[in-house]
Parts: structure tokens; sequence; C-alpha cells
């Protein structure tokens, strides 16, 4: 689910941290970089301010929010344990939301990173009622990608629907990333965890003969037992013996949260760190990330040698341990409400409670990072609405209390 990350040095003292959010650009398939953005102030930050919202539903261990295609006056949210509810948002002050699915006896979420990870909505939901899973199971433990349909009334999700189009097997209970979403091109994006426990023990993230410590890219217009999805011809390794045709980009850790900007069509994503940094990538086609050769810009020890020349594609932004522990990857403001934010990429630490945002051009994060919030919320996703503007998710009072949900708003 939410980016769930491992600090080395409370491997076995501490319970697993959430982590991955990394920040990433997404490069066309063509090969071209979409032109620079123009900010008319590239410099400025401005501070935010949280608004609460749904203050008194129940939540517990929400890991994503997200808005279906058609549907502007609903917010779906995912359950780490197996449960999506939907929210009408013309009334904040409801007590309960609609039980839009529940598989929490088909979900394995007993472990910290194991769950019900992420929802997708087909671009074209409103005339087919397509809807993408991502979740854990047992027996092997294994993650599982799936396609439903939603019910003709459209109140809920068709469990019986179910078509599995992506199983892959996990040695450990951790690292098991977990966005899917659509990208500009139509085809559908996975982020994977390197399988887990710590060190990258088996060296997966510079192994491309495997879908792990990567990001997929499939096409998933025609969806059969026979055939669950296609690859695309222009991915980067369809050519290559023995690799993973599916790969988009590889060598990363545990990429939690990914998105688009909707206005550059780049993707961001965040990488969750190890031992001592967490990191923000541009993701491009073919993309090497160096883990487990390096953490961040910085050689990591316990990981095998690695080429520091042009083999690996450098963070746009890394940051120590000394100001937070594990990175949720956000989004790039484009919505209309607020035009201070436009073209601010906004992300958190979830061990920290922190918010940054940070100009971004071209591929870059153009200033440094500015602190813009700090809470005890443990942040676990933001969620980009149909509009553009931004919600958070969080867990309360610590890694078994209580969730929230929150719009950001500029506060000047």
């Amino acid at each position: 689910m939410f980016h769930f990350r491992i600090h080395v040095m409370s491997f076995f003292a501490l319970c697993f941290l959430l982590g991955a959010a990394a920040v990433f650009t997404y490069a066309q398939t063509s090969g071209t970089q979409s032109p620079p953005v123009i900010q008319s102030d590239p410099t400025r930050v401005p501070a935010i301010q949280l608004v609460r919202i749904f203050p008194n539903v129940q939540l517990r261990r929400p890991v994503q929010a997200v808005q279906a295609p058609g549907e502007p006056n609903n917010l779906y949210v995912v359950e780490q344990a197996g449960r999506i509810l939907r929210l009408d948002q013309k009334n904040n002050q409801a007590k309960s939301g609609t039980v839009f699915l529940d598989m929490r006896k088909e979900v394995n979420s007993k472990n910290n990173e194991e769950g019900l990870l992420s929802i997708c909505f087909h671009p074209n939901y409103a005339q087919n009622g397509l809807v993408y899973l991502y979740y854990s199971a047992t027996s092997p433990r294994r993650s599982v990608l799936s396609q439903f349909r939603v019910n003709d009334d459209r109140n809920s999700i068709n469990i019986d629907s179910e078509k599995k189009i992506l199983e892959v097997e996990q040695p450990y209970s951790n690292h098991n990333g977990g966005t899917i979403l659509f990208g500009p091109d139509a085809m559908l994006y996975l982020s994977l965890g390197d399988g887990g426990a710590a060190d990258d023990p088996y060296g997966h993230g510079q192994n491309v003969g495997t879908l792990l410590a990567s990001i997929i890219r499939i096409d998933v217009s025609e969806v059969t037992k026979e055939s669950p999805y296609k690859i695309p011809a222009d991915n980067p390794f369809v050519d290559t013996k023995g690799a993973r045709k599916e790969i988009w980009a590889y060598g990363l850790r545990n990429v939690w949260r990914m998105s688009f900007d909707r206005q550059t069509k780049l993707l961001w994503a965040g990488d969750v760190g190890q031992n001592e940094f967490e990191e923000i990538d541009v993701i491009v086609k073919g993309g090497n990330y160096g883990w487990n050769a390096r953490e961040g810009l910085h050689a990591f020890a316990s990981g095998q040698k690695g080429d520091f020349g042009h083999a690996y594609i450098d963070p746009v932004h890394e940051y120590s341990h000394n100001d937070g522990v594990s990175v949720t990857g956000g989004y790039v403001y484009r919505g209309a409400k607020y035009p201070a934010l436009n073209g601010i990429y906004l992300f958190a630490d979830y061990g920290y409670g922190i918010i940054w945002g940070a100009r971004v051009q071209d591929m870059k994060m153009g200033t440094p990072r500015k602190l813009i919030h700090r809470s005890g919320n443990l942040w676990s996703s933001f969620g980009e609405m149909l509009d553009g503007e931004l919600v958070l998710c969080a867990f309360d009072g610590g890694e078994r209390g209580p969730g929230s949900l929150w719009k950001i708003e500029a506060a000047n």
C-alpha cells in the first residue's frame, strides 16, 4: 500500500515503516520529453493549510483516495484491510460511506506492508464500468493485479467479476510497492518493490529478468483468461534476451506512490530508501535507478558494486534520514483554485509527518524543497481529484490508529 519502507537500523527492533513514493518523469513513447514548464515565479513556494474532510467517518488505515471518471461528487477511499468506501462529497458531515467493495477475506493484510494497496478506474469507466485493484494474497504469498466490473446499479463492485491480470510471487512481506494508474498513453502502469527483507538479498534491483524492483507498463485493452494483457511494442526490453518485456524502468527499491503530471505528462514517483537516503526520481523509459548498488546519489555499502558514470539515472531530489525516514510521493498541483500552487510538486515523509513542496521545471525540481506543513499525522497517500485539487490520507494516533482525510489549500 502506501509507501512502506524499512529503516535498516531498526530492522529487528521496530515495525516496518510504510514507504515508497518517488518522483519520476514519464518519457513519451517516442523517446522525447515534454517541453519545459515555464513558471511566472520560479522560486516562490507558498504555505498550505489542511482542511479536514469527512470528520465523522471512521476509517482504518486509508491508503488511497481517488475519483472515478464522470463522478465529480464521489470520493473512493481504499482501506488497507480490503475495503473501499464511497463518500458523497456533497455531504461532508456524513457518518458513514457506501461500501463499494469488501474483500477482506480475500486480501492478506496481516503484515504492515500487505493488503489492498491501490485502485485505478479505467479512463472509460463511465462507459465500461471497469476497475483495477492491486492487493496481497497468500498460499503462496503474492501480489495480484486484477480487473473487476461494477454492478449494474454502479453502487458496488461485482467481486465475482474478477479477472486476474498478473500475479507476482513475493519472498517477503514488505516492499510490495503498490501504485496502479493509467498513463496518458492509455497503458496501465504498476510499481513493484524489490521483494523485501533488507539489502535486496536476491539482487532483484539490477535484474531485468524479474518484475520485482521495477515499474511495469502493459496494455489491458483486451483482458481475457487466455491473454490477460499485451506487451506494448515500444516497451524498452521487448528485444532484450532474458528480460521481462513488461518492464518500463527498474533499479527501484520500493516505489510507493507515483503520479503523472497532467500538464507535462511526466511521471513522478518516490522511492523509499533503507539506511540513509530517500529519493524523488524522474522515471524515464528503460531507466535504471541504481538500487541496490546505490541509495539516492550514494554508494550502498551492502549492495553490489556498480558504475556510477552513465549507468544509473540520478534522482531529482534526495533527503537524508536526518529529515525523514519514509518518503510518500505526491502530485504536481494543476488545480484551478490556487494559482500560486501551480507547478509545485507536493510530497511528504510518512514517518515524520512532514509535507514539502518544490517547483518543477523541465524534469527537475527547480528550487530547493520547502517545508510547508508539519503535524503528527502519518501521511500515507496523496490523491488527485478530477478537477486537479489534492487530498491527503493519514493514519492518526500511530500505525493502528484511526485514519483521516484532508484537502490541501493554499494558505495565502
